[in-house]
């Protein structure tokens, strides 16, 4: 085992992840606003066409959001990183942009489907990881402080 899965590595973790969703649920809702206006503007240009876009806009932003930053050189979103945490592969390696993107589409899917049961499984295992971690062998960790 590495220093990755230390106590002082997963002290509060829980507790971060938490607050690190809401920064980043706040970031991506401006980032949607955002979009909401450039695909108004595309939709006239389009004569209608572009606010078919609409629907899927929330979904895509929030995405890409989490693919480019989770699996951006510092393995975490803005939240995450405000929070002082970072994800890594249980072997140690960061987590590249794809596996990012599976990261957040089985949070929504699990989240959607096992609601409040995926907290459950963080209560249940040693090392605070929840399902979706579990099953992409990622785990959630505070950064080292250099």
């Amino acid at each position: 085992m590495t220093d990755t899965w230390s106590p002082a590595r997963l002290s509060s973790v829980r507790t971060n992840r938490v607050f690190a969703f809401l920064v980043d649920a706040l970031l991506i809702g401006a980032l949607t606003l955002l979009s909401c206006v450039l695909v108004f503007f595309l939709g006239i240009f389009t004569l209608g066409l572009g606010w078919l876009l609409f629907p899927i806009l929330w979904p895509a932003v929030a995405l890409v959001y989490v693919a480019v930053t989770l699996g951006g050189v510092t393995s975490a979103t803005p939240g995450m990183r405000a929070m002082g945490l970072t994800m890594r592969m249980t072997d140690g390696r960061r987590p590249d942009m794809l596996i990012a993107a599976i990261h957040a589409l089985l949070f929504w899917f699990s989240v959607s489907l096992l609601t409040p049961l995926v907290l459950i499984v963080s209560l249940l295992n040693s090392d605070k990881r929840l399902l979706h971690d579990i099953i992409l062998s990622t785990i959630v960790i505070n950064r080292v402080r250099d």
